[in-house]
Formats: C-alpha cells, sequence, structure tokens
C-alpha cells in the first residue's frame, strides 16, 4: 500500500492537493449452496470489532495475480472450501474518491469441503452458513456492516445470480 498527495490544478485555474491509497485489488467470493451462503467472521483492527462478511482478499506479494486464482485461493484458505465453478459477477471500485483498490465479484458453487489455510492476521477467523432470507436480516439490522458483502450480494441479485 502507499499513500501520497498530488498538488492538482482543477478545471477551474484552482490550486489543491489530493490524498491517495494505493492498494492492489482484491476478490470476494459469495460461496452458496443449497440457498445457503458460507460467509466469514473475524476480528476487524480499524473498528475494533468481529464483523460478518463474505471471504475477501487480496494476495500482497502476488499485485498482479489473476483475479480467478485469488478468488479460489482465498475461498480455500479462509473457508476451506473448493468450488466445482466459479462465476465473474463484476468489478466494481471500493471508494474511487480517496483510493484506487477495486474489487472482483465471483459467485462459487459446487462447492467441496477441505481444510481451511489461514494467514497470522486471519487468527480466529470462523465459518458460518447463513441462509439468503438470515443474510438480509442481518444487512438490514446494521449486524453486516461491510460495503463489499452488501454491494456484491446487491449485484449478484441484480444480475439474475441469486
Amino acid at each position: 500500500m502507499t499513500v501520497r498527495e498530488d498538488e492538482i490544478e482543477r478545471p477551474s485555474g484552482a490550486k489543491g492537493l489530493y490524498s491517495v491509497v494505493e492498494k492492489p485489488h482484491f476478490a470476494i467470493i459469495i460461496p452458496v449452496h443449497n440457498h445457503q451462503v458460507y460467509m466469514v467472521e473475524q476480528y476487524r483492527y480499524p473498528v475494533g470489532e468481529r464483523q460478518l462478511e463474505f471471504p475477501q482478499g487480496t494476495w500482497d506479494d502476488a499485485p498482479g495475480v489473476d483475479p480467478l486464482t485469488l478468488a479460489a485461493g482465498e475461498l480455500k484458505e479462509e473457508t476451506g472450501l473448493t468450488a466445482g465453478t466459479m462465476e465473474h459477477v463484476g468489478f466494481q471500485y471500493l471508494a474511487y474518491g480517496m483510493c484506487n483498490q477495486g474489487y472482483h465479484i465471483y459467485l462459487a458453487r459446487e462447492l467441496t469441503a477441505g481444510e481451511q489455510q489461514l494467514d497470522p492476521e486471519e487468527e480466529g477467523l470462523t465459518v458460518h452458513q447463513l441462509s439468503l432470507d438470515e443474510l438480509d436480516e442481518k444487512i438490514i439490522s446494521g449486524q453486516i456492516k461491510d460495503a463489499s458483502t452488501c454491494n456484491a450480494l446487491g449485484l449478484a441479485r441484480l444480475k439474475g445470480y441469486l
């Protein structure tokens, strides 16, 4: 990750300073089996809380990795699941007003269970299975606050994947 401040000139000619966070893209995966989704819960240091979200991540040591390879790897690492099929739902930017990071959304089906391969910063990560109705309730009630998770679910539904 890098942070930079650029001196800019606006169309009006006014000078300014623009701060930009540069981070590699990540993948977020919606693992679905029999109208149930698999989610992970982990401690998120910046907000000081455990949060429920779809499996997601990036590989800092391989920032240019193929998004499908990244998605399959993150699914396996965090949940132990291997997908028989992975469908690309779309690409979104996380917060393009301040950051160039985006994320690829995948829908994973035909799931096979295996062993998790957690990174040290994922210590304490747990896997949960919820119905789509339970997921909706947790989003509406504010129990799920991860914008990427909410957006991935919404886009998958709008495109007819769920």
